[in-house]
């Protein structure tokens, strides 16, 4: 199964918090994960202002915004469902509701439900292509965007359709 280092191997949430506060792409947009539960069944992120994630009229560059959002629903599952699982980002969207300014925040969470859902709808060797939103808060509390992920689940033993040839 062709999947990234960190899918692989089994660190804990604290080094894969740490690790990711260290990748590139995230340091360098000014997000920073500041939580990541024991179980993997929460994360928290930050996105704070800074000279270069800033946009032409000064907040928040909206590619940063989804930035922030975007891995963490598939990190979180893939975790809680464990190696029997494949699972992947199918699509994306955010709606920006107001101009993000200083410390913006993320809060996701993977309910027990939501990973019963995945198990019971993959059960039979189908695929679960569930969408989840996380609002994007300002300091004040304030909504200032929404994310929505879609998905994809399967269970890693379910033989995917061969590719038809051009």
């Amino acid at each position: 199964m062709a999947q990234g280092f960190l899918a692989r191997v089994a660190l804990g949430p604290a080094w894969t918090r740490h690790l990711m506060n260290a990748w590139p792409p995230f340091r360098a947009a000014g997000i920073r994960v500041t939580r990541l539960a024991d179980d993997w069944s929460a994360a928290e992120v930050e996105l704070r202002a800074r000279l270069l994630n800033r946009n032409f009229v000064g907040t928040h560059f909206g590619g940063s915004i989804f930035a922030m959002a975007d891995p963490f629903y598939m990190i979180l599952l893939l975790r809680r469902l464990g190696r029997d699982y494949v699972v992947w980002d199918k699509a994306g969207s955010v709606r920006f509701l107001k101009p993000g300014r200083g410390t913006l925040t993320a809060r996701f969470e993977v309910t027990p439900s939501m990973v019963d859902e995945a198990v019971a709808a993959t059960s039979g060797g189908g695929k679960h292509e569930p969408t989840y939103a996380v609002e994007i808060t300002d300091e004040r509390g304030d909504v200032v965007a929404r994310v929505e992920k879609t998905l994809h689940i399967r269970r890693a033993d379910t033989p995917r359709p061969a590719l038809a040839r051009a």
